[in-house]
């Protein structure tokens, strides 16, 4: 049975109003709400709905009616999701990564593992984070020198996409993580990785939108919060997600171009966090901030 995605192509501004009243229809149900950034110099935004193919037609005269009074000219558009295996479809020319003491792997190249690596297993697909991007290679070196530093008690993976941050958490230290995603795809990923790496217990894969889920509040606040997006979500969700995060916690943030790393950090400088270090990676940085 496919996916389908109902979405409306407005602005950014307009994006957000969509999804406030998204979230006010259908609340706590089971299905994804987000939004997507599709241009920035054209201010081209997509608030979007996921849901089954079984569930369409409801969803759709449900989002028809809550939009026709606040944005009647707004056009419901559709896209079907392929129903594809894209943990099994690997890229073959994909090299281990070493970041700390982790080392990311393919299928592939398990016989690359060395003795005293803890070693990832992660196939190239469509969720994002094999380990090759700097971004993600930077978070787990980060990863590494808070847990060795200081005592975590739980953690969150917000946007996880392949899983590859919260199975390395998981890794390290035997506690609960929580790995959200707005994309259900990237969590259904996500859900196969932690299986694939033997992991049994300890990380709840959701798919949540932002921070409307409940599952921030049932699994909060956490002391470690690792958030690899882009720059200017990680801004705007600066108070959200320093409200979710324990006293004394600590947060990973990347996504975020040598460039924007100033109004990063002054966003979360702003929200009463205190800059502890930053890496660079192939023009990306990863930002270790804490709460004192």
């Amino acid at each position: 049975m496919s996916e389908i995605r109902l979405y409306v192509s407005t602005t950014e501004k307009q994006a957000e109003n969509i999804l406030d009243l998204l979230s006010e229809v259908f609340g706590e149900e089971d299905f994804a709400i987000g939004t997507t950034e599709v241009d920035e110099k054209k201010d081209i935004w997509e608030a979007s709905v996921y849901m089954m193919t079984e569930d369409e037609a409801e969803v759709r005269s449900r989002i028809e009616e809550a939009l026709k009074d606040t944005f009647p000219d707004a056009a419901l558009l559709r896209e079907v999701i392929p129903d594809v295996d894209w943990v099994v479809k690997s890229l073959e020319g994909l090299k281990p990564v070493r970041a700390g003491r982790f080392l990311v792997h393919g299928s592939h190249d398990r016989d690359k593992v060395r003795s005293g690596d803890i070693a990832i297993e992660i196939d190239a697909g469509q969720a994002f984070g094999t380990g090759h991007h700097g971004t993600t290679a930077g978070c787990l070196e980060v990863i590494d020198r808070v847990l060795r530093a200081r005592t975590v008690r739980n953690a969150l993976d917000l946007g996880t996409g392949s899983g590859v941050l919260a199975i390395a958490v998981r890794k390290l230290r035997n506690i609960p993580v929580l790995a959200t995603d707005i994309d259900p795809i990237a969590v259904r990923v996500a859900a196969e990785n932690v299986r694939r790496n033997g992991i049994t217990s300890g990380i709840s894969t959701v798919t949540a939108p932002g921070f409307h889920s409940t599952a921030f509040s049932e699994h909060g606040p956490f002391d470690l919060i690792i958030a690899n997006i882009l720059a200017r979500p990680l801004i705007k969700m600066a108070p959200q997600l320093v409200t979710n995060l324990a006293p004394g916690g600590s947060v990973i943030l990347s996504g975020i171009l040598v460039s924007q790393r100033w109004k990063v950090l002054a966003a979360y400088n702003g929200a009463k966090l205190r800059h502890v270090r930053t890496i660079w990676r192939n023009g990306w940085v990863t930002i270790h901030l804490d709460r004192p």
